[in-house]
């Protein structure tokens, strides 16, 4: 599917990767072309999402970047230029969608043109790979070093003590400039060697996202809605004891549960701002699921959304997604503009998609890869949650791991 789409200028392509799980509407999912492009850098972007959607009740695919935030709280600013250039907020009706569903026994095609001469081209599109199946060997040049990552982590266990936040997502990036690569082949060796459950390749004309999310921002199923806030991180080992025990660990260490505690009380707190009073619920505390690189401690919180309520209030109330904020809001996301040394842009924002009839599916944007592929700069960003009893040395580590899943690709 994606070997047949990459002809286009447009597109979104979102792939589960084979992750069983009751909330999983499709395998795979593809948006290609754009019949009409819907909201932007406006400040009613989400709104006229809204009006668009009933008006004319369509699939729509797109994503909203962190800085959406600065429209959601007019008294927040970013003082960095953004890098890339994605648009705060950007979706579009596709001409045409293709999706194979869970069980992975059908492919259903909707499309303004002919199905069955678009399924003969996908079967066929063996002949549209790249000839090279080989990525360049690449070097990233970090925005910061160990003494400064270390120092900063320090200063914001100082803000923690001091009362001003109790716990705040730390990001630094890496870039490589001159990159020349394709962005498809990039996606595919980036999902090949880490399939996540909410992978995502993501195209609006020359800027491109490749992405190996493990997390679901959120999801509308009818009045259900649901988040699954993820923190806390472990090594893998290829030891199967070894392995076992790094994952037990995990469940039980206080400082990772005090960490996923936190975020799902704020992401309970978002969810009642557009629920029925009392319907907000933690279905699940504490899950550990295993990644190919690292253990995960996901947690899930749902509710029933109030009656006549437009389903872009959800976005509206939750985002950004509090695992890539901290908490309170606010407060964290001042002090992450202060902090931090570029635009996070698409970065812990969210791509994903809006059924015809209003139900939608968002990752988080983590664990991704951005490209511009006029100015032919590659970069990433990566990052965890600091907390009072977070140590300076082992958060350095955690993210040369998460930054060592993406750079392994172009190590030639």
């Amino acid at each position: 599917m994606l070997n047949w789409a990459k002809q286009f200028s447009v597109l979104a392509f979102l792939d589960s990767n084979s992750y069983a799980s009751t909330y999983s509407r499709y395998e795979c999912l593809l948006a290609v072309g754009a019949a009409q492009m819907v909201a932007n850098d406006g400040q009613d972007a989400l709104r006229q999402l809204e009006e668009v959607h009933n008006s004319h009740p369509d699939w729509m695919f797109g994503h909203i970047n962190y800085d959406y935030k600065n429209i959601l709280e007019p008294k927040l600013k970013s003082t960095h230029k953004p890098i890339h250039g994605f648009p705060l907020c950007q979706f579009f009706v596709p001409n045409t969608v293709c999706y194979i569903s869970s069980a992975k026994d059908t492919i259903t095609i909707e499309t303004f043109e002919d199905a069955e001469t678009i399924y003969k081209a996908i079967i066929h599109s063996d002949e549209l790979q790249s000839k090279s199946k080989e990525l360049s060997k690449l070097s990233f040049t970090p925005t910061t070093n160990k003494e400064h990552y270390t120092n900063t982590i320090n200063q914001l266990r100082q803000h923690i003590r001091d009362g001003d936040c109790y716990e705040i997502n730390y990001c630094t990036g890496a870039s490589c400039s001159n990159a020349d690569v394709d962005p498809v082949l990039v996606f595919d060796a980036l999902n090949k060697l880490s399939p996540a459950p909410f992978a995502a390749y993501y195209r609006l004309n020359h800027l491109h996202l490749m992405c190996a999310s493990p997390e679901r921002y959120l999801r509308k199923q009818g009045d259900q809605i649901l988040s699954q806030p993820i923190k806390g991180t472990a090594r893998r080992s290829d030891d199967t004891e070894a392995d076992n025990k790094l994952k037990n660990d995990l469940l039980h260490s206080t400082k990772e549960r005090a960490e996923n505690v936190m975020i799902v009380d704020l992401t309970r707190n978002d969810l009642a701002r557009c629920c029925v009073p009392g319907t907000v619920t933690v279905d699940e505390l504490f899950g550990i699921y295993s990644f190919p690189q690292v253990h995960q401690m996901i947690s899930t919180v749902s509710g029933k959304m109030n009656p006549n309520t437009p389903f872009t209030e959800a976005i509206r109330t939750t985002f950004p997604m509090g695992s890539m904020t901290g908490a309170p809001k606010y407060k964290v996301m001042e002090l992450i503009d202060t902090y931090e040394h570029n635009s996070r842009e698409l970065f812990s924002g969210t791509v994903g998609y809006i059924t015809p009839n209003g139900d939608f599916d968002f990752n988080v944007i983590i664990r991704s890869l951005f490209y511009n592929s006029i100015s032919h700069l590659l970069t990433y960003e990566t990052g965890g949650a600091i907390t009072y009893d977070s140590v300076a040395e082992s958060e350095w580590e955690e993210r040369l791991l998460k930054a060592w899943a993406l750079e392994r690709i172009f190590a030639g």
